[in-house]
């Protein structure tokens, strides 16, 4: 590895470092303290921390800093959705001392924000369910014309608006909230209407989880798709609208087909994912599109096709490597959170774990990277539980 490659600056975590750093990509990890990301062999500097969603102005100067020490300009890769409007707000200071790929501002805020791309998806024909902006302090149960069941949506993933809600609904860890009825939507709604906070109501389009399937690509600055990949969810944690723990690269050629002609019309440049939910006729719906890196690049770079590495390359004008179809089959799992999921759907542990230890890719854990695990997962969680106990031990 030459020294003199640039950085690659990284604000996400394992999944987005780790195929950056199997392409032989120096890494900077953009991560707070503890944080596993700070600990990988492949890491060569570590850029302090802030809060992109409290504090973008100084997250933003510390990358300016720390940009400001290298000998060549570093190549910027962004995770969260907070982290995605970070570069995209501030792209006209950043883009002085980092390379980096974002969409065109004005599609950024359409697509994060869900008021405005249910809007888009209007304006566009784009497959989405039938939908409707709910403004929970003003309106009521009557004014959401749609067809039940219903999911309830954040308009944006804004943690500290919509968790106390959830947490008091014991779905703490949910993304959304099924509703089957009016009765249920009338009885949740002094909740929702006390909390303020602003929902998209959406046709739920029945079926598991895995009927989630996802089209993500690359899109050069000239608006061809260098490439791409297919894939489906295996489990969630909770099991209705919860977090990804397995995933699965496919070889769809209907989702890819589809994927890319949404890609054109919505005129992306960049990196995408997008979510589609194939009803049980076989119908396939658009639920969101996510203009960002995501944890689905670690198993798309084990299956042959090395997204970030891919960017990099045109970052710092050099050539493409190769690259050709993704390999179908590729496994990934979050280990810690999908032996709960397999427990739910009852899954033994004995049954379980060999499936998990030939998973292709692991959130976190890779035998030839242990430290992020060890230190960044298992020893936080260590001196979580000795701080606990010493609590309990000094109480009176």
């Amino acid at each position: 590895m030459s020294p003199e490659q640039p950085l690659a600056c990284v604000i996400g975590d394992m999944d987005l470092l780790r195929p950056l750093g199997l392409a032989n990509i120096p890494c900077a990890a953009v991560a707070p303290p503890g944080a596993p990301p700070r600990y990988s062999r492949f890491t060569r500097a570590v850029v302090e921390w802030a809060d992109p969603s409290d504090e973008s102005g100084a997250l933003v100067d510390k990358l300016i800093h720390f940009a400001r020490g290298q000998s060549k300009k570093p190549v910027l890769f962004y995770e969260g959705d907070w982290d995605l409007l970070l570069i995209s707000r501030h792209r006209g200071r950043l883009a002085s001392y980092f390379h980096f790929v974002v969409p065109d501002g004005a599609l950024v805020e359409d697509l994060v924000d869900k008021a405005r791309f249910r809007t888009l998806a209007r304006t566009l024909g784009l497959p989405v369910p039938p939908s409707t902006q709910v403004h929970t302090a003003s309106a009521d149960p009557d004014d959401v014309d749609l067809a039940y069941p219903l999911i309830l949506k954040p308009l944006t993933r804004r943690t500290a608006t919509w968790m106390p809600i959830f947490t008091e609904l014991n779905q703490s860890e949910a993304k959304a909230l099924e509703v089957r009825s009016r009765e249920e939507l009338t009885e949740l709604w002094p909740r929702l209407a006390s909390s303020g906070v602003e929902l998209l109501a959406q046709e739920l389009i029945e079926g598991p989880e895995t009927n989630i399937e996802s089209y993500h690509a690359y899109v050069d600055r000239d608006g061809s798709i260098v490439a791409s990949f297919t894939g489906r969810k295996i489990r969630t944690y909770p099991k209705g609208y919860g977090h990804s723990t397995a995933l699965e690269i496919t070889a769809s050629a209907e989702v890819a087909s589809l994927g890319a002609d949404l890609i054109q019309r919505l005129d992306l440049r960049g990196v995408a994912k997008l979510d589609f939910k194939r009803s049980p006729e076989g119908t396939l719906y658009l639920l969101e599109v996510n203009p960002r890196f995501s944890l689905w690049h670690h198993p798309g770079a084990e299956a042959g096709v090395n997204l970030p590495a891919l960017v990099y390359d045109d970052m710092v004008a050099r050539t493409r490597r190769s690259t050709g179809p993704a390999e179908p089959g590729v496994r990934w799992c979050r280990l810690l959170n999908d032996v709960k999921a397999a427990r739910g759907e009852g899954i033994s542990f004995v049954r379980w774990l060999p499936w998990a230890l030939t998973c292709d890719a692991r959130a976190t854990l890779a035998w030839d990277d242990p430290l992020p695990f060890l230190r960044g997962v298992l020893w936080a969680r260590a001196a979580a539980a000795l701080r606990r106990l010493r609590r309990r031990t000094a109480r009176p």
